[in-house]
């Protein structure tokens, strides 16, 4: 059976004047199920609420656009309430609570990418709300929840029969949400647009990772991820993650052309990725992209907290290690050719401008 690693895009699950929750399914994208991997966005309204709720997978939350407000309580700890802006990226470990809150007129998005290897479904979330219609509260009885809570029957009748939204509410223009706090961000959250940059070639590209050093909270969450942005014709180097990770691609911004080569030298994919698409390259296969004439940005997570990458192309790639004999032998060439190949691509780059 062959791999189907064609990009997809996340279809509409839930949903409501407050904004909507979409996902990409593990039917329509089976390389999910495969690599337990789940992807999944929210996009707020002005005043939409995202309900307090739980996850049964470890994540990685990054935020495509807009600005908003989110509220964090990890087990046994204090809820800590931050300011979110695009390029933030926050890691979300295993039992942690969450709120998410737009009170701008743009538009909020946040992608979540994470681990499903523990979730109730291989390469889907599932969340368990703990207020809405379809909150913790509806399932106990009245007796129930009276005395866990301490709380008169009447009271609690209220508090379950007023609980109408799902998932995601509408709050009244005049309602105050908590404020963030500035101190609360200090090591809950990074962001990638601003933080100081692993890789820079002009012309070529910028990468930022993140890791244990710079969000130390994505070693309990056990993924890596990073952000990259191509420039306009440009190419990232072919290269393989060799800690046998996955690469969980979703593309920000812009198009290009991938190639991603398998098993026995095949390539199994070779398509045009747009803005939006989510697409999954499978543990030691090769991957490379091409931006077009607008320029890609994506942002990925790798299986593995602190990933380490093998780039096929550049100084540092596996050809300039190899002897000379060795690559005359494996390719059948002379050593004029075998020379000219290796005295090529010479700079440590990964990212490698267009042929002008």
């Amino acid at each position: 059976m062959e791999l189907d690693l064609s990009p997809k895009f996340a279809q509409r699950v839930y949903g409501g004047d407050g904004g909507s929750y979409y996902a990409w399914s593990p039917s329509e994208l089976p390389m999910l199920r495969q690599g337990n991997i789940g992807a999944a966005k929210l996009a707020l309204g002005k005043n939409g609420f995202a309900l307090p709720r739980y996850s049964d997978s470890a994540k990685v939350a990054y935020v495509l656009q807009g600005n908003g407000v989110a509220g964090i309580v990890l087990p046994e700890s204090e809820e800590k309430v931050i300011a979110i802006k695009k390029g933030d990226a926050i890691a979300l470990p295993f039992g942690v609570v969450t709120w998410w809150y737009n009170k701008e007129d743009a538009e909020l998005v946040v992608l979540f990418l994470g681990d499903t290897s523990k979730a109730h479904k291989a390469g889907e979330f599932t969340d368990f709300f703990l207020t809405g219609s379809n909150g913790i509260f509806t399932g106990f009885s009245t007796e129930f929840v009276s005395r866990a809570w301490d709380l008169d029957e009447n009271v609690v009748k209220s508090l379950v029969g007023k609980q109408s939204g799902n998932g995601i509410v509408k709050l009244d223009e005049n309602f105050k949400m908590p404020e963030p706090n500035k101190e609360h961000r200090e090591g809950m959250a990074l962001n990638c647009e601003e933080a100081p940059l692993d890789v820079d070639i002009e012309k070529g590209g910028r990468v930022v990772v993140l890791n244990t050093k710079n969000l130390p909270l994505v070693g309990e969450v056990g993924l890596g991820a990073d952000l990259v942005r191509l420039d306009g014709t440009a190419m990232c180097s072919p290269g393989f993650s060799c800690d046998s990770a996955l690469q969980v691609t979703y593309i920000v911004r812009g198009s290009g052309r991938v190639q991603v080569v398998g098993v026995d030298g095949r390539r199994v994919l070779e398509t045009t990725v747009k803005a939006g698409s989510l697409f999954i390259v499978p543990r030691f296969f090769v991957v490379s992209k091409i931006a077009a004439p607008d320029g890609l940005e994506w942002f990925s997570i790798i299986t593995t907290p602190n990933p380490i990458f093998t780039h096929l192309a550049g100084r540092t790639s596996v050809w300039k290690a190899l002897s000379p004999q060795v690559l005359e032998a494996a390719f059948n060439v002379d050593s004029d050719t075998e020379n000219h190949f290796r005295s090529k691509r010479m700079s440590d780059a990964i990212f490698f401008p267009p042929p002008s």
